[in-house]
């Protein structure tokens, strides 16, 4: 049996855990040890060997500490022409005084709020990895927008990454939005480095009634990190949920992100767009889950893949029995630029009503040669027509980003790597 498959080679990461919310870390590290990390033939890691990735990579399986991180490296990471408020990050722990004091809104250190109801949104069951973060964190942050709250300026989730080989970082965040409040969050990551770690992370957002959330990520890690991440909501009556996840780098990355439709009249949205090369592997695992009568849910994930990267889509939607009048639509299209690229791709419905418009699909393609052609014959040359499509058929997703600066930043990522390399 490999190293990392040995529950020995766990009890002294998880027996260094810290002692706080000691219920909490019992239950991850059950649910953790039973489970055990994804075989091979695991349906839900069937295109990702993560436990191949990580035995072969992480061959010191211990906490990362945080980093030195001075002010003039926030603000060299900056957006260009973001205006907002900024929680800075280290390793996953949190760095209060590099960060904003928020106008409004509670920010503390998890190991403060021990009645915070951690795992019950990112539930330790669903996934091993959450329920490994659960057991071994080593703290986090609370974030809470009051009821009726309108936080007019984006809140930045600026992460410093940059373990020595084979450590872990384990951020978990968690974000309660009162009843009618409306904020947006941005997450960017910054590697230092090029070692080889492993990033695992969960966020949970609950929701309240006729709250607005957004929640814009770009995940530009160093080409030799290995990340999972769980991202999971609470959606309540009347309130509407937006996420926007692009993927750029990374050597092997998994993305879980979940939506829980709870209350009539609720809307989650998942947009996506992994842009790849090399031998990058991301893979999307989405899961919406309809339990109430009208709800709606839309989803569009886009992939470019080129070299030897290779992508995977899994979307899940459920409709339970009592939630009729559900409105669901889900698509993934992508275009492979290689012969050697590979995209495998697996949207699912299941339905247990019968009063429901719900929709799937999935394309896989090259670009089209005539939209090529008829762009050449107006005097484009090959490489920027090739460019152009390309950033069209991203396009329809990054519109999604309201927040302008965001947008604009990740709009120059994209036309840079379109350029540059295609």
């Amino acid at each position: 049996m490999s190293t990392l498959t040995q529950q020995d080679t766990f009890q002294a990461f998880l027996a260094a855990s810290p002692s706080n919310f000691p219920s909490v870390r019992t239950t991850g590290k059950e649910s953790f040890i039973s489970q055990g990390l994804p075989a091979v033939k695991a349906e839900e890691y069937k295109f990702t060997n993560i436990t191949k990735k990580l035995e072969s990579s992480i061959q010191n399986f211990s906490p990362a500490l945080p980093l030195a991180v001075s002010a003039e490296q926030v603000k060299s990471a900056l957006i260009e022409g973001f205006e907002g408020d900024v929680l800075v990050f280290s390793n996953g722990s949190f760095v209060p005084e590099l960060s904003s004091k928020i106008e409004g809104v509670e920010v503390s250190l998890l190991s403060g709020k021990e009645d915070t109801a951690l795992g019950s949104i990112a539930k330790p069951n669903k996934d091993v990895f959450a329920a490994l973060n659960q057991a071994s964190f080593q703290d986090g942050i609370f974030i809470s927008v009051p009821k009726k709250a309108q936080i007019e300026k984006p809140i930045l989730l600026l992460s410093f990454n940059g373990a020595n080989a084979g450590q872990v970082v384990q951020p978990r965040v968690w974000i309660q939005v009162g009843d009618f409040a409306e904020v947006t969050f941005l997450d960017q990551s910054v590697s230092l480095g090029e070692q080889s770690y492993f990033l695992n992370k969960v966020v949970e957002i609950k929701g309240g009634i006729n709250s607005q959330i957004n929640y814009y990520r770009i995940q530009n890690e160093g080409k030799n990190c290995v990340e999972v991440s769980n991202i999971e909501t609470d959606i309540q009556k009347d309130a509407k949920f937006t996420s926007v996840n692009l993927s750029l780098s990374g050597d092997m990355v998994r993305n879980n992100l979940s939506l829980n439709l709870l209350g009539s009249n609720s809307e989650g949205n998942m947009y996506g767009i992994y842009l790849l090369n090399g031998k990058s592997h991301v893979d999307n695992h989405t899961n919406v889950d309809h339990t109430i009568p009208h709800a709606e849910s839309n989803e569009l994930y886009k992939g470019i893949l080129a070299d030897q990267s290779r992508g995977v889509f899994n979307g899940k939607i459920f409709v339970r029995q009592d939630a009729q009048k559900t409105n669901a639509f889900q698509q993934n299209n992508n275009i492979l630029l290689s012969e050697d690229a590979i995209v495998n791709t697996k949207p699912q419905l299941e339905i247990w009503a019968d009063d429901v418009k719900c929709s799937h699909g999935c394309t896989v393609g090259q670009l089209d040669e005539e939209a090529l052609f008829y762009l050449q014959a107006r005097g484009i040359d090959k490489l920027t027509a090739k460019g152009l499509l390309l950033y069209a058929f991203a396009g329809e997703v990054l519109e999604k980003i309201e927040e302008e600066s965001f947008r604009n930043y990740a709009v120059g990522l994209i036309q840079d790597r379109l350029g540059s390399k295609f």
